[in-house]
């Protein structure tokens, strides 16, 4: 999805697809966001059941603007070209650094089974950190300023 409105939330997002009909058609939502705003970057990934559905989500989100939050564009719905179903989402950001334990649970994709939120699968290796300043503008903490010599 794209176009989506800078101040959305992944609740929005989620809400915005349980009213339209989609609840329990999807297994992976993410909605990546600007560590230092804290403003969702405008898109979203998100991986539905079964192929049919992605036919249906088209026809109802395509061109949508009645957001719940001001917002002048309307949605777009786009491929995610290379990456496509559950199992290629889960690998592209099990060990991504939005996964580390630091980063704070909005801020991560959710997987769905049965229309229930299940656990994402654990990294396969050691996720890194997020930059400091970014884990700092997370935690809601300022910048640390470098001191003089």
């Amino acid at each position: 999805l794209c176009n989506l409105p800078h101040r959305y939330t992944r609740e929005l997002l989620l809400d915005l697809l349980n009213t339209k009909g989609f609840g329990g058609m999807y297994d992976f939502i993410y909605l990546p966001f600007d560590f230092k705003t804290h403003a969702c970057l405008g898109y979203a990934f998100v991986n539905m059941v079964d192929p049919s559905a992605v036919r249906e989500l088209w026809s109802a989100l395509q061109g949508f603007a009645d957001w719940k939050v001001q917002h002048i564009k309307a949605c777009r719905i786009t491929w995610s070209l290379p990456h496509q179903g559950r199992e290629v989402m889960v690998n592209r950001f099990r060990n991504s650094p939005v996964m580390h334990a630091k980063v704070p649970k909005q801020f991560k994709p959710l997987l769905f089974q049965d229309g229930e939120q299940v656990a994402f699968p654990l990294p396969t290796r050691a996720c890194r950190a997020p930059r400091a300043r970014d884990l700092e503008r997370l935690q809601g903490e300022r910048p640390r300023q470098s001191r003089p010599f």
